[in-house]
């Protein structure tokens, strides 16, 4: 993955100290690689000299996710299908977790825990979590995967170690979507790595997901208006009927790039309303893991958030 040379950097050297940090916060944009650095780095921490390792689950590295939603999704989950998601990491994933803690890892004499988000801890998950953290068994390493860190606990912050993953140069980015998305034209993937902020993982949701349409319509709205709103209806038809959160998620992320790229070409006296639709922005963003939005409501809220940011019209004189 791009841009991880600095972490590596500061985990093995870490690795190589007398005294290894017993918690660790991946941070950065989600789409970064964060949680495939930190499943490497776990398989660095946990291999010693002499064991063989395995090349597929390792008994010695705990993963923590959302679970599938319900006893269909992990059906559709086992066939390979796509399956819908828990809103939260549960308590009792945690206690779960720490219950296995109670014992000896199974091949050397490291355990790696990786909770991917950690944003999307329940508060009780949160609360337990501090716990092993105030008391780690000897031996047992956390990696906290973090999309938005601001949403940890400050005691879980304290006590970690930050390692922030910074966005990737477009040309990088570039180089990912053709060889990830060869279907993809230079159009395409113009307007993928404008709306992906430094993320290639945004950027191949844009091309995956088919995101061209509403970008261009989050563009019109937000330098035209939409004063009969037959843009955001337009925008409402392009989302679908039944987007799932993932495509919520990239809505969103999307709608804040617009305005993000909108900060260095308006006057000073249009920053404001810039700042507040970015600031309701991010918090849809932070929602969305949790609530159950309505796609309709939703892609409304976004349209007229960008609306706010038109100029206004000159009036017509007679």
């Amino acid at each position: 993955m791009v841009g991880h040379a600095e972490a590596w950097r500061e985990w093995r050297a870490a690795l190589a100290g007398p005294r290894m940090h017993h918690g660790w916060i991946v941070a950065g944009r989600r789409g970064t690689g964060k949680a495939s650095f930190a499943l490497a780095a776990a398989r660095e921490l946990v291999a010693e000299a002499g064991i063989p390792q395995p090349p597929g689950d390792h008994p010695d590295i705990i993963i923590l996710s959302a679970l599938p939603a319900s006893t269909e999704d992990e059906r559709k989950r086992d066939e390979g299908k796509p399956y819908q998601l828990k809103r939260n990491i549960s308590v009792d994933q945690i206690r779960g977790m720490q219950q296995r803690l109670t014992t000896r890892p199974t091949l050397g004499s490291r355990r790696a825990i990786i909770i991917d988000p950690a944003d999307d801890l329940e508060k009780g998950a949160s609360n337990a979590l501090l716990k092993s953290l105030e008391e780690p068994p000897a031996g047992s390493y956390f990696l906290l995967v973090t999309h938005r860190i601001g949403r940890l606990l400050p005691t879980i912050r304290s006590r970690c170690r930050v390692m922030q993953f910074p966005a990737v140069a477009d040309l990088e980015i570039d180089a990912i979507l053709q060889q990830q998305a060869p279907g993809a034209d230079a159009d395409m993937r113009a307007a993928a790595i404008a709306a992906a902020g430094g993320s290639p993982g945004a950027a191949l949701d844009f091309v995956n997901q088919d995101l061209g349409r509403l970008h261009q319509l989050m563009e019109h709205i937000s330098n035209a208006g939409d004063g009969d709103f037959a843009l955001r209806g337009a925008l409402a038809e392009a989302m679908g009927s039944r987007p799932d959160r993932k495509r919520q998620l990239a809505a969103i992320d999307l709608a804040r790039a617009v305005v993000a790229g909108r900060m260095a070409h308006v006057p000073r006296a249009a920053i404001p309303a810039l700042t507040h639709a970015h600031a309701e922005l991010v918090r849809l963003a932070a929602q969305a893991p949790t609530y159950n939005f309505d796609a309709g409501l939703l892609v409304m809220e976004i349209g007229t958030l960008l609306a706010s940011l038109a100029p206004p019209r000159e009036t017509a004189h007679g």
